[in-house]
């Protein structure tokens, strides 16, 4: 007794480090974003795009790159659930439960998902050279799009198959059709669509590698989806890059902009997933 009493103890202590170390990790990320970066961020910063001299510690600002990246993030999270929903649908409602497509269609969304984004990256480039396409906005657009499906349809998949088989059976026996079948699965799901979208706007938002391929970098807002397009992550890549203390401290203020904006989308998250659960069945 005193030994299972004496490996309880320890497990609690390994698992109250482990939830500090993880803490406290999280904090000083925030908290060095924020000193650094609310010390030199200001609104002209936030609303300007750069000017001539702006990596060298000259004037001007990132609105160029904030707007791209909710070009970029917006249009691929819409693509995203246009292509993740009918599939999930198809995976939990057309097929049976112990679908050998199912499982195999499963195992590629699981491989997928585990695919750092580098590689979608450099599939994308080899693929728009085969096209004879130049990196803009389309590209990052595109690419985006890829690397977020498999996190859309595994989350929502997850909930889905805990969706109880019971309600499926009733709706057929009342003689409702598939597709009305369809609008009782979505209302059972809608929390962990609301979830997946958030995951997926977080990676989205908050990568660079696949973008740094396919979308390109400008100075200027995109007019068409032909142009390329800066994002927050690679306009605070490159000005880390930069020698000059100032340079890198506007690194600093547009990581607390990306910061904050995914902390707005988080918490928008939680809200929407609240509002949905309490109208489930």
């Amino acid at each position: 007794m005193r030994t299972k009493y004496i490996e309880e103890i320890a497990i609690k202590v390994l698992m109250a480090v482990s939830l500090l170390t993880v803490f406290g990790l999280v904090a000083g990320i925030i908290w060095t974003i924020f000193h650094r970066g609310w010390s030199c961020i200001s609104w002209e910063m936030i609303f300007s795009l750069p000017g001539g001299g702006f990596y060298i510690g000259k004037e001007g600002g990132f609105l160029n790159a904030i707007v791209g990246s909710v070009y970029i993030v917006a249009a691929s999270t819409f693509l995203g659930l246009l292509v993740s929903i009918p599939v999930v649908f198809y995976l939990n409602v057309f097929l049976k439960g112990n679908s050998r497509f199912a499982y195999v269609a499963r195992l590629a969304y699981d491989v997928l998902f585990g695919i750092p984004s580098i590689v979608y990256g450099a599939f994308a480039f080899t693929l728009m050279i085969w096209l004879g396409m130049r990196t803009s906005l389309l590209g990052g657009i595109l690419v985006t799009t890829l690397l977020i499906i498999p996190i859309l349809i595994r989350s929502m998949d997850e909930v889905a198959q805990n969706f109880p088989r019971d309600l499926l059976e009733a709706s057929y026996a009342l003689g409702a059709t598939r597709l009305e079948t369809m609008g009782v699965v979505l209302r059972q799901i809608m929390p962990g669509i609301a979830t997946a979208t958030l995951l997926s706007i977080g990676r989205a938002i908050g990568d660079a590698a696949a973008v740094m391929f396919t979308a390109g970098f400008s100075d200027s807002i995109p007019t068409s989806l032909t142009q390329p397009a800066a994002t927050l992550p690679l306009s605070i890549f490159f000005q880390l890059s930069a020698p000059q203390a100032e340079v890198q401290n506007r690194a600093y203020a547009a990581a607390l902009v990306l910061t904050i904006i995914v902390l707005i989308i988080s918490l928008t998250g939680r809200f929407i997933t609240h509002r949905f659960s309490k109208n489930k069945i």
